[in-house]
């Protein structure tokens, strides 16, 4: 391990005991992590708060076996000491990563493949926004269900961190976007983001608004994150060789008496995955593809993380109540240090 200044043999972080409420977690001291080879180790400034998180907390998404238990998959900050092999950054660079866990704490592990400079311009807390949402969007609307300038596309939750951004790439990239949204207020926002139409679910039913829309041809692609409880509309919203891509089951998992001669009638696509278990050269492919594509409209401002709210280290479980609670428009950001 290669590092230029003198470190701290501990560090203060957000521990998880036992699964539950927001109130599990509490706030523990324990050992600096050592840089592997290929990892850099950060001095987290900022860190993310998102839905995996949440799920973790619940006991519902355990980290890969070699990950930190630590909550936390997002961080911005600066590097500190380098793993062997690390010749990409150097210590006293400012970066933000998608880490495999470990990112609630002062002190953070994360392979450098995965961690990108802040874009000019952005401070750690604007820079902690980016990397869990980048990352899934990419891979999921563009990288796997190859969204094109011209095609159409549905974003579901269009005022989730992961909506704000969909939006915001999609609508950078030439194509038609439409999304779901809770409120008035929320579908109002994700207009001012760039959406033709946005759809009050609670009001309106999204399938007959998409059909009207576009002539009753459908959307090419569809991003959803809520799974069974829409999966049968989603079919039937989707345009001939459309896909539909899920990142999430916010409406359970299981879709039961569900006709699916669509699939093959319209030779729909049907794919989704996770970022978590993905590996390190497959996360590096798509952190690659964001400095080339996504990075120069970041630093034009043409696109910019949404931040809801910024809140402090000790206030962790309020984050996940404003999390859970599903009034946020943006991001959540926890300011580290």
């Amino acid at each position: 391990m290669e590092a230029s200044m003198t470190l701290p043999t501990t560090m203060r972080f957000v521990d998880l005991p036992s699964f539950g409420e927001p109130d599990v977690m509490v706030f523990a001291t324990g050992p600096l992590p050592t840089p592997r080879a290929g990892e850099i180790l950060v001095k987290v400034q900022a860190a993310g708060i998102n839905r995996p998180d949440v799920a973790q907390r619940q006991g519902a998404y355990p980290p890969p076996k070699d990950a930190s238990p630590v909550l936390g998959l997002e961080i911005a900050g600066e590097v500190v000491a380098l793993g062997d092999g690390v010749s990409e950054f150097a210590v006293g660079d400012h970066v933000c990563a998608l880490a495999n866990g470990g990112g609630y704490a002062e002190y953070c592990v994360v392979p450098a493949g995965q961690a990108l400079p802040f874009p000019k311009g952005y401070d750690a807390v604007k820079a902690a926004a980016v990397p869990e949402t980048f990352f899934t969007v990419w891979a999921n609307l563009f990288q796997m269900a190859g969204l094109t300038e011209g095609e159409s596309v549905l974003i579901h939750g269009g005022t989730s961190g992961i909506g704000t951004t969909a939006i915001q790439l999609a609508t950078a990239f030439g194509a038609e976007v439409y999304a779901t949204a809770g409120s008035a207020e929320k579908c109002q926002a994700c207009e001012k983001l760039g959406v033709k139409r946005a759809i009050n679910y609670r009001e309106e039913d999204f399938l007959e608004v998409i059909k009207a829309e576009t002539d009753g041809k459908g959307v090419d692609v569809i991003l959803d994150m809520i799974g069974a409880s829409y999966f049968a509309k989603n079919l039937s919203a989707l345009a001939k060789d459309g896909c539909l891509s899920m990142i999430a089951f916010l409406g359970g998992n299981v879709a039961e008496n569900v006709d699916l001669r669509p699939i093959m009638v319209k030779r729909l696509t049907v794919t989704g995955s996770t970022m978590r278990p993905r590996t390190a050269d497959e996360k590096r492919a798509i952190r690659d593809e964001l400095v080339a594509e996504v990075w120069p409209l970041l630093e034009a401002g043409k696109i910019a993380p949404v931040i809801h709210d910024v809140i402090a280290f000790d206030d962790v479980a309020e984050g996940h109540r404003l999390m859970e609670s599903s009034s946020h428009i943006g991001k959540i950001v926890m300011r580290v240090a």
